[in-house]
């Protein structure tokens, strides 16, 4: 007889494990099915925080081959690459483990395997083995993520033609690496190899890196790059690659200029995901998706099936952990009966490259497009007292606010620890904060923070130091 649960996960990712813990927390019979053999997901295992250490890690390597400017004096510096990937990976494993922690202290119950589906309330279990068990469950969350999507007619062999995946565990150093897409895992992961010795191309099909991103930014952003010694191709369209016995040759067309060719050592692909919703059998079941593969589902997560619900990369929306752990909070209140609710106008984004970049709420460009009449204050980090005394000078804060209300409609960040900086306006967006309000609270000096104090005050030119 199978297995009876009040609710059913299947997927072990940030939306999935946070929504399991959650559904525990509330007093439901939980399970979660995990295909991958490791909580986490693509976040915890390939992704977010693989990336980060390596980030981190490389940003190191890159200061202490400056410290003798500032009097520091080291001898012999040199690159460990398979020590450096074996710290990394110790972060992994360090989290993961984490994760299964908390399942346990949560008791809920873990299924190792595929989970399939069958009917509205049978689920079939696949586990490495190819054993086969069932459960039954009142209740199904579908959060299985996404996957890297490749350029037509190209396969990913994640030894010369790489995915994030791939570029997150390469062997050595690539003498030079094309990367394929200019947003934000490209440049993260091509920052990464460029600090680490790689020469790095970026190849980019519009007119500006980052899509989606405020113009004002994206341009700061990308001179700060072009700096660091990486190099751009925009508006250049990739129409083949070919690898050869030593290198890999990407045939491309500048739109104005005609056509290119770059070789490389690796060409790493980075031009966004797809919904990952192989074996679930969604087509069997009738569960709609669509044009782009992602699940449809009304403002409660549901699907058009009432008791089975989609969250995380598989909807629509922006494809971030933290989305999807609101998500996952979210779906597992509103099955409980509770209001459930994600306020998808203050989801930050970050890249984290360095500079950090970050950003929330509208653009520029967004407020242009319907007409808003809006304010805008900018702060240079030239110049913020805390970021002169580290020699960290680059970039700037830029606060949108509305012209009648001065409530705060977007906000953009580049410079250092901008990605934790942004948490400040997320909370004042979150509350409906104006520009005023920013302005009025006091900040610590010296910090970084106090960039985005004087970025309020430029809304109504006044800032006190610029």
């Amino acid at each position: 007889m199978a297995d009876k649960f009040d609710v059913t996960v299947i997927g072990g990712g940030p939306a999935g494990y946070v929504c399991a813990i959650r559904l525990s927390q509330l007093g439901f019979k939980t399970a979660c099915i995990e295909s991958r053999g490791a909580l986490g997901g693509t976040c915890l295992n390939v992704g977010c925080i693989p990336s980060k250490s390596l980030l981190n890690l490389s940003e190191n390597f890159q200061k202490a081959k400056n410290f003798q400017k500032v009097g520091i004096e080291i001898e012999g510096l040199k690159l460990n690459l398979d020590k450096m990937m074996k710290s990394k990976q110790k972060s992994v494993t360090v989290l993961t483990k984490g994760v299964e922690f908390l399942f346990k202290k949560n008791k809920i119950t873990y299924f190792k395997g595929l989970g399939i589906l069958k009917s509205k309330n049978l689920i079939s279990i696949l586990d490495e083995k190819n054993k086969q068990t069932s459960i039954e469950s009142k209740n199904i969350i579908l959060c299985t993520g996404s996957e890297p999507t490749s350029l037509p007619g190209i396969k990913f062999d994640e030894d010369k033609i790489v995915s994030s995946t791939g570029a997150l565990s390469l062997s050595k150093v690539p003498p030079k690496m094309v990367v394929v897409g200019g947003g934000y895992i490209g440049l993260e992961m091509g920052s990464v190899w460029a600090r680490l010795g790689s020469e790095v191309h970026v190849i980019e099909y519009l007119d500006h890196i980052t899509p989606g991103m405020d113009k004002e930014i994206s341009n700061e952003f990308m001179k700060i790059l072009i700096k660091q010694g990486i190099k751009f191709s925009l508006q250049t369209k990739v129409n083949s690659i070919k690898k050869t016995n030593n290198s890999v040759i990407v045939n491309a067309e500048d739109l104005k200029k005609g056509k290119k060719s770059y070789e490389c050592d690796v060409v790493l692909i980075s031009v966004g995901r797809k919904p990952y919703t192989k074996n679930l059998n969604l087509e069997g079941l009738g569960i709609e998706k669509d044009k782009k593969g992602t699940i449809k589902v009304n403002n409660k997560f549901q699907t058009n099936i009432s008791n089975i619900y989609a969250i995380g990369d598989l909807i629509s929306g922006p494809m971030l952990a933290h989305k999807a752990e609101e998500e996952g909070i979210a779906v597992a209140e509103i099955i409980a009966g509770q209001s459930g609710h994600v306020n998808y106008d203050v989801i930050p984004s970050v890249i984290y490259t360095f500079p950090e970049v970050a950003s929330i709420g509208k653009t520029e460009e967004q407020l242009k497009e319907k007409n808003s009449e809006y304010k805008i204050g900018k702060f240079p980090f030239m110049a913020n007292s805390r970021a002169k005394a580290i020699d960290q000078p680059e970039g700037f804060v830029k606060i949108l606010a509305d012209s009648k209300t001065d409530k705060v409609l977007g906000v953009h960040i580049i410079g250092p620890h901008a990605g934790e900086m942004i948490a400040e306006m997320a909370i004042a967006m979150e509350f409906g904060a104006s520009s005023e309000d920013i302005a009025r609270t006091c900040h610590a000096h010296p910090t970084f923070s106090e960039a985005i104090k004087e970025a309020a005050l430029s809304v109504d030119k006044r800032t006190i130091h610029s």
